[in-house]
Order: structure tokens, then C-alpha cells, then sequence
């Protein structure tokens, strides 16, 4: 289930990824919102991440772990993207690059997804909400990065961050169950940080706000020579029915010796849509 998206893609209706970036920051090395031991990505890393980006070919691009629209607009270039990102003041911030021959209506952010008191030291990320339209049919599209430490844990499990994450779960029910109640086709998708299969007690929450197709279940994924899936792509309402079959695809990177800390730790994963 390894490619690398060759320019030469194959005709397609709309191609959406989710791709975290892994702290993709321009601050320097004494920049104190950041941990020490974080890498500072050089001009070429930056270069060689905007020609895996040209590579990819999406139509949209859900990204995670961004400090802000200015860095990601040197990986998803201008004209061929636009660039949106939450208001959230942290480093990791989610965002979308979306091909300019799509329109965009951006919602407010999903803060409800800082599921943290006011008082806490460090807030969690909001989602990123927008309706993406080719002209004749629109998806609605949240995404997220949820709070990291409950792979697959059992949901009754309380320690370590499985309750953060079942309440930040509990907010994308009530996000699910809105767009079922307006009859919208909506996509969930970014760095959900759970091993989620079909058979997962989490999953089974959203799935009972509205029928949910979890595009990567029965596959693993070949990133950095292979793991689980933890960044994911949910389909709802109308779109369930848009995937394109056998259409699931991660990027994997070269093997020139580049260390995931320069490029990402996280691999691109997309799937094909047909829009009616």
C-alpha cells in the first residue's frame, strides 16, 4: 500500500490528504513556547517538503503541527493554494491548503475542542471548520489534532490522557450530529492520535451520532517502514458514498538518507473523492 504520488497522477475528481507536518515552525532555537529538543527545519528541508507537496497533488490538504499561514505557504505554494489556519496562540496549530479552483466558506474554529480549563498551562488545538465547493457539490470538512497518550487504550481507562481525549471525542459527536441533522456530506479528518479500527470503543461514539465510514480501517500504514494508523480520514453523510473504491494511498518519503525530524514523522495519507 506504499506509493510516491508521481506529478503524472491519474484523472481524478477531488484528492484530500491529512498531513502532520511535525512542528513546522520558522522560530529559533531559544524561542521558549517551543521544548529545547525540538529540530528547526532548514531552508532545505522547507524546499524539499514543498516538492513533496507539488508531488502529492492534492486537491486538499488538512495539516497539523504549523506555526501559522506563513510557513505553510512556503510548503503549499501560491497561486496553486490557498491557506487556512485556526486562531489557536500555539505553536501546533491545524490548517488546510485548498486548490484555488475551489471556493471556501470558513466557519468559526471548533474550540470546544480545548477541552482544558481556563487555568491550564498549555491549551489543546482547536478543530478548523470549512465547506469546500467545486461548484456542484460541497463538503463540509473539520480538521483536528487531538490530545496525544491514548493510542488504544480501553475508554474506561483513567489515566493518562483517555479522558482529555473521550471529552474531546464527545465534541466531534456533537460536530458529527449537526451536520447529520442538516443533511450536509462532511469529512473528519487530521491526527486523531488513537489507533481507531471499525471495532474501537472510541470510534463507536461518533458512529452513534451518524453512520461514519473510516476510510483506513483494515490497512496498516507503511510510514518509516510501518505502523498503525493514527491519522485518519472519516466520511459522513452524503460523502460516504463519494470515496473512491481502493482509492487510499500514503505517500512515503525517499530513502536519500533525510531523517524524519527534516521532513515529518507523520506521512501524507489521502483518499479520491467523486463530488456529484
Amino acid at each position: 500500500m506504499c506509493f510516491l504520488f508521481s506529478s503524472a497522477a491519474q484523472a481524478r475528481d477531488v484528492r484530500v490528504t491529512t498531513w502532520n507536518m511535525s512542528w513546522l515552525t520558522l522560530r529559533g532555537a531559544q524561542d521558549s513556547s517551543m521544548p529545547a529538543d525540538v529540530y528547526r527545519r532548514t531552508d532545505a528541508d522547507i524546499a524539499k517538503l514543498s516538492g513533496y507537496a507539488a508531488r502529492l497533488g492534492s486537491d486538499v490538504i488538512a495539516f497539523q503541527e504549523v506555526d501559522g499561514a506563513g510557513v505553510a505557504a512556503r510548503v503549499f505554494q501560491a497561486p496553486t493554494y490557498k491557506i487556512f489556519i485556526t486562531n489557536d496562540p500555539v505553536v501546533q496549530r491545524v490548517g488546510v491548503a485548498v486548490r484555488n479552483t475551489l471556493t471556501v466558506e470558513r466557519h468559526p474554529d471548533v474550540t470546544a475542542l480545548n477541552v482544558y480549563s481556563a487555568q491550564a498551562p498549555h491549551p489543546l488545538r482547536s478543530g478548523l471548520d470549512i465547506t469546500v465547493s467545486d461548484g456542484k457539490g460541497s463538503l463540509r470538512i473539520l480538521v483536528v489534532h487531538l490530545k496525544t497518550g491514548c493510542w488504544d487504550n480501553p475508554p474506561d481507562e483513567q489515566k493518562h490522557a483517555c479522558p482529555t481525549l473521550q471529552s474531546q471525542f464527545a465534541v466531534l459527536s456533537d460536530w458529527i450530529l449537526e451536520r447529520q441533522d442538516e443533511g450536509e456530506a462532511f469529512a473528519v479528518l487530521g491526527d486523531f492520535n488513537r489507533r481507531m479500527t471499525p471495532g474501537d470503543p472510541f470510534f463507536h461514539e461518533l458512529a452513534t451520532s451518524a453512520p461514519l465510514l473510516l476510510t483506513t480501517a483494515g490497512h496498516a500504514s507503511p510510514c518509516w517502514g510501518g505502523e498503525y494508523f493514527i491519522d485518519h480520514i472519516l466520511l459522513g453523510g452524503a460523502a460516504k458514498n463519494w470515496l473512491v473504491p481502493d482509492s487510499l494511498r500514503v505517500m512515503s518519503y525517499k530513502h536519500d538518507g533525510t531523517s524524519p525530524k527534516a521532513l515529518s514523522d507523520h506521512c501524507p495519507v489521502s483518499v479520491e473523492l467523486s463530488l456529484p
